[in-house]
């Protein structure tokens, strides 16, 4: 039936997302080195890898925990949405990359540019597979309803420009807006409160 092979593809999407995010998450791990002491001071030349990870950690574990609640309560997936799906994966996926040059340099602009134009890319493209999946379901009014307006998606995205900006006075406050995004987005989207998941109960 066609309701069963658009509920079935949302699971294989949703599957296919998870299993990129664990290796995001997974090639992030293995850049972290342990100190090559044994006292506890010896941390300290570690303590910005182990930070920036903390921070691109939280970042990617947060997009997970969204698109996990998104998918949930959807029916209709679109190649458009497929298509956004993949353009998420692909600025996430960029991440480690990311978040070494900042462990390496991480009082240079340039890395922290980098940084936060993957942070950039990573909150568009959630906003337009958002937007995209408004569209292949435009018929569940509640749904349009509680994903209508992005405020959060549209501030993510201001606060990663404005710390994009800020590098160039100072690399720390482009790291402070990203955690602020991530502060911000901790909680999982409230908009989807309440609202059924594919297969389940309200």
């Amino acid at each position: 039936m066609e309701g069963d092979h658009e509920v079935i593809s949302a699971k294989r999407l949703e599957s296919f997302s998870d299993g990129v995010m664990a290796v995001i998450i997974t090639l992030m791990a293995l850049e972290l080195r342990p100190p090559t002491g044994v006292a506890w001071s010896e941390i300290e030349h570690r303590l910005p890898n182990l930070l920036v990870y903390v921070l691109s950690f939280t970042a990617v574990a947060i997009y997970w925990v969204n698109h996990h609640h998104l998918m949930r309560v959807v029916e209709s997936i679109s190649g458009a949405v497929m298509w956004a799906n993949l353009t998420l994966l692909f600025w996430l996926s960029l991440v480690p990359f990311a978040t070494q040059w900042v462990a390496d340099a991480y009082r240079e602009t340039a890395p922290a540019v980098a940084y936060g134009i993957v942070a950039v890319g990573a909150a568009v493209t959630y906003y337009v597979l958002v937007r995209t999946l408004l569209r292949a379901n435009h018929h569940d009014r509640r749904l349009v309803r509680a994903l209508g307006v992005d405020v959060k998606g549209l501030l993510s995205v201001v606060l990663y420009l404005v710390g994009i900006g800020l590098a160039f006075i100072s690399p720390y406050l482009t790291y402070a807006c990203a955690a602020a995004v991530s502060t911000m987005w901790i909680v999982p989207d409230r908009r989807l409160a309440g609202r059924r998941a594919r297969g389940g109960a309200s």
